[in-house]
């Protein structure tokens, strides 16, 4: 049975849970979120020792995490088998693999919870395996956001932490950070240590706690563009060339490629409104004025010529196709490009 992160969460903080919990897909900050319930509260920490069992695909095969499932739990209510990593277990597809699965299935342990982790994979459903799991199971897919969807997650999971978030923050966070949801709870539930009972998170405790500098970052080179400030856009660079570790070249880019797509976006809409342009290019409403502006810099054919340049950088910073250069040449030559 296909269910969502939150329906499994849901039931599990009832107290209810399957027999089976199939558990797969590119992004992997679910399926860990979904084992570190189970884990922490399917049973009391004193009887885990006899009741839970968590082993690694790399190190486990189906006949041995069968047996831990078919066994009974001592002295409580469940046993609790986890299987992390579980697209690496070897053979797994095999036929004989298959068949155990299959049966196990038809007839699981109903004392049991077992969990698979399968991360960066899917079942195919077309098969009898997936076709199996599919109705036999907890099966939850987790798919990875596209980047308009993470700032409403963002503001979501701080909001679980019963906490707000600035918009100026919650954009810091998205640009320095990008799609990494599991990075992205990590440094929230570390800067919500640091700053201790404040009820919002600022983005002044983004700088102090992220690790991003308050003028040269990439949301600031991404200002700067907007106005085609040059100077600004020239110190910032500069800065970036003075610590390329810290300031890698890939995701500056790919910052970079984002905006001037929304911008293409923001060009062929035909409803201009702030509204739908929030909207449309997933960013909040805050921050429209500064892409309308933007767009009044760089007329369609500028944008379209921009986005070529950044594919371009892309490549070089790859070293595909063109000979190697220094990360701070390839950025210095792009923003000339970009602005000119």
């Amino acid at each position: 049975m296909a269910v969502t992160y939150q329906d499994i969460l849901n039931n599990l903080k009832n107290n209810q849970y399957a027999p089976v919990y199939f558990l797969q897909g590119e992004e992997s900050f679910f399926i860990d979120e979904v084992i570190k319930h189970i884990e922490k509260h399917a049973m009391e920490e004193s009887l885990r020792s006899f009741n839970q069992v968590v082993v690694y695909g790399k190190d486990a095969d189906i006949p041995n995490i069968l047996n831990h499932a078919k066994g009974f739990p001592m002295m409580a209510e469940r046993k609790v088998v986890i299987v992390k990593e579980a697209q690496e277990i070897a053979g797994f597809s095999k036929e004989e693999n298959e068949k155990m699965l299959l049966h196990y299935m038809e007839n699981p342990q109903p004392s049991t919870v077992l969990v698979f982790g399968y991360k960066y994979k899917t079942l195919d459903k077309r098969k009898k395996l997936g076709k199996t799991i599919d109705q036999k199971a907890v099966l939850m897919t987790a798919t990875k956001f596209y980047d308009n969807q993470i700032p409403s997650w963002v503001e979501s999971f701080v909001k679980s932490r019963n906490r707000q978030i600035d918009q100026k923050a919650l954009q810091l966070i998205v640009e320095h950070i990008g799609n990494n949801l599991t990075r992205i709870a990590n440094e929230i539930d570390k800067m919500l240590i640091n700053i201790g009972e404040e009820p919002k998170i600022m983005a002044e405790h983004v700088y102090k706690n992220i690790g991003i500098s308050k003028e040269y970052n990439v949301f600031e080179l991404q200002k700067a563009l907007s106005f085609r400030n040059v100077m600004k856009a020239n110190e910032i660079i500069t800065y970036f060339k003075s610590d390329p570790k810290s300031n890698p070249i890939i995701p500056i880019v790919a910052n970079l490629f984002s905006f001037f797509n929304k911008l293409l976006l923001l060009h062929h809409a035909k409803d201009k409104s702030e509204k739908h342009l929030a909207s449309l290019l997933g960013v909040h409403p805050f921050f429209v004025k500064e892409y309308i502006m933007a767009a009044k810099n760089y007329p369609l054919a500028k944008v379209v010529s921009n986005v070529r340049h950044l594919k371009i950088a892309d490549m070089k910073s790859k070293g595909i196709d063109y000979p190697s250069q220094p990360e701070g040449e390839i950025l210095k030559e792009l923003i000339f490009n970009l602005i000119h």
